[in-house]
């Protein structure tokens, strides 16, 4: 029986601090230039709260996510507007070359079998299409593991991953590690030490607790992301070969070869 993700997943009306909504609303700002004029599938889109985005501009967005309560919000707000459907991300319900553009955002690392994943990709994919996967990096001191992941990947595996079922693959990193200010240095160096003695709550709701403390005020998700500054948050080209440590987020640019 598959897992129910919404305790774990941002939905509209969440609190959450600056720095989240605009690495929520990065992912679709990434995403964009694949998408103009193009048929598009989002893969675990969750409550929707992107689709909005990627249909400003693709020809075609279709959404889907095996949480039918998530796929529920979504269509609550989009109406007819993006098809939605329940689906498994490792057996993709479409005919062969259905889309230009496949996305994925901080999912990988709930699949079970992610190759079989990306095979599915490539197969939904046409000519020159391409997969557009984007998580948070493991290599990062601060990083939490979501208690339901099964597998988080490095850049290099990633990589290794999409070249291995025929794409041809580049990695991209934001959101620079370090902290801007003297609160966001504390800020992580305290996360590292809870992170350490397993003190981060497990649930979104419970996290903004947290959040609530460092940062005060929160800003509720909305139901449809709002386009961020687009040099709040530069893709900087990394190599997968070396430990990446200096950025949060990780994107895997991967063209059907």
């Amino acid at each position: 029986m598959a897992h129910d993700y919404t305790p774990i997943t941002e939905i509209p009306g969440i609190g959450a601090d600056r720095e989240e909504l605009a690495r929520l609303a990065h992912r679709y700002q990434v995403a964009s230039p694949y998408c103009t004029g193009k048929r598009v599938l989002e893969v675990a889109c969750g409550a929707g709260m992107g689709l909005g985005l990627l249909a400003g501009t693709a020809s075609l967005v279709v959404g889907g996510d095996v949480t039918r309560n998530l796929l529920a919000v979504a269509q609550g707000h989009y109406g007819g507007r993006v098809p939605l459907l329940q689906l498994d991300a490792h057996a993709l319900p479409f005919r062969t070359g259905s889309f230009d553009t496949v996305v994925l955002f901080e999912a990988l690392y709930y699949l079970a079998r992610p190759g079989d994943f990306i095979e599915e990709c490539r197969r939904v994919l046409s000519t020159d299409g391409t997969l557009i996967i984007g998580t948070v990096n493991r290599e990062w001191a601060a990083f939490n593991p979501s208690p339901l992941s099964i597998r988080y990947h490095t850049g290099g595996e990633l990589v290794e991953l999409c070249t291995e079922h025929g794409f041809e693959t580049e990695l991209f990193a934001a959101f620079p590690s370090g902290g801007s200010s003297r609160l966001g240095a504390v800020v992580s160096l305290i996360k590292r030490a809870a992170v350490s003695l397993h003190l981060i709550p497990k649930s979104m709701r419970a996290k903004q607790i947290l959040r609530r403390f460092f940062f005060g005020a929160l800003s509720p998700v909305p139901n449809e992301l709002e386009p961020q500054p687009s040099g709040d948050a530069p893709l900087t080209p990394v190599a997968p070969q070396r430990p990446i440590t200096e950025f949060k987020i990780l994107y895997a640019i991967a063209r059907k070869t």
